[in-house]
């Protein structure tokens, strides 16, 4: 894929077109298959293809595109910080250690020094309402071309956050995807730098996109019932959108971590359609998860459903991932 993908900018294009790189809220993955890797083995054949991974302390550069609640980006920026910082176990940092186990060819493994270097607010819309896949690539370009306050593009360690507010619709967001990730293409914004989109879903599609939190229309089973009572698992952090997208963004930041290229990691003979570490765990969140049913995790007092700790005395959940040493998935909240 590295070779094919030096042969010109249209194929770049189609290519990117028929990428499945993307976080994608499945009714038959979720719901109508039993399907359970936690614990399997057998069914998973995820394999290296000599590409790199993010070795080198990564700077994170966020863009709000749209109109943003600053309770949301709070709660979005503390997450960012407890990739990296210690906090009780299991901690967020304790997650990230799986994505770390992930090397190159050289044998450096992915980075667990993750710093939250710039931010851009894009609260014009500089490119309308609706976008296009392809349109988070000039999103960036318009930030670090921005005056008087531009982001720096940064080809060695640079990776950029596109997010956009609940009133922004994207490309296949709410009907395919919740999120996605790529590389920028030199015609577009003049580097090869990775990036990933994820979409705020709180006012567009909770069910889809901030499962547990919300539960999907159409799935054809009713929600988890306890207590003779259908109960839809409450936000730790008070907003079924933002613990949502939360989710799907650490998901979007496990892949783009150990495939940037689309040439590392992945299981699957096309790279334009990978299962990457974290499209092996859809759904699982604890012990016992999928088929529809995330596992075995916490609750506090109130209700609220985390997995894992994080700075300020934040709780997250967030979905496991693939590892590579016990050929399951796996978070830090595991009874086993």
């Amino acid at each position: 894929m590295h070779k094919k993908l030096r042969q010109g900018h249209v194929l770049l294009l189609s290519l990117f077109c028929l990428s499945s790189l993307a976080f994608s809220w499945s009714q038959d993955n979720l719901f109508n298959q039993a399907k359970n890797y936690e614990g399997s083995s057998d069914l998973v054949d995820l394999q290296y293809h000599m590409g790199p991974v993010l070795a080198a302390p990564v700077n994170l550069y966020i863009i709000w595109y749209g109109r943003w609640n600053q309770n949301h980006q709070a709660t979005i920026r503390d997450f960012i910080y407890s990739l990296s910082y210690s906090s009780p176990y299991p901690s967020v940092a304790d997650w990230w250690k799986t994505v770390r186990l992930y090397t190159d060819q050289t044998g450096s493994n992915v980075t667990g020094n993750i710093v939250l270097s710039g931010e851009f607010y894009d609260s014009r819309y500089s490119h309308g309402g609706y976008l296009s896949r392809l349109a988070m690539q000039s999103i960036i370009k318009s930030a670090v071309n921005a005056h008087p306050r531009p982001l720096p593009l940064n080809p060695h360690n640079g990776l950029y956050l596109v997010l956009t507010s609940g009133d922004v619709q994207v490309q296949d967001f709410c009907r395919a995807v919740c999120g996605f990730h790529y590389f920028t293409f030199p015609t577009i914004v003049g580097v090869t730098v990775p990036y990933a989109w994820v979409g705020y879903s709180g006012t567009q599609c909770p069910g889809m996109c901030a499962y547990p939190f919300a539960w999907p229309k159409y799935s054809g089973k009713p929600p988890p019932s306890t207590n003779g009572g259908n109960n839809i698992m409450r936000a730790p952090n008070g907003d079924p959108g933002v613990d949502g997208m939360i989710s799907v963004l650490a998901h979007e930041l496990a892949e783009v971590s150990s495939n940037p290229l689309i040439n590392a990691w992945y299981a699957g003979d096309d790279p334009t359609s990978p299962s990457e570490i974290a499209d092996l765990c859809l759904g699982v969140y604890g012990t016992g998860g999928g088929g529809g049913f995330v596992g075995k995790v916490y609750k506090d007092y109130w209700g609220d459903g985390y997995n894992v700790n994080g700075v300020k005395g934040r709780r997250f959940l967030l979905q496991w991932v693939w590892n590579p040493v016990k050929r399951r998935c796996f978070g830090p909240n595991a009874i086993d």
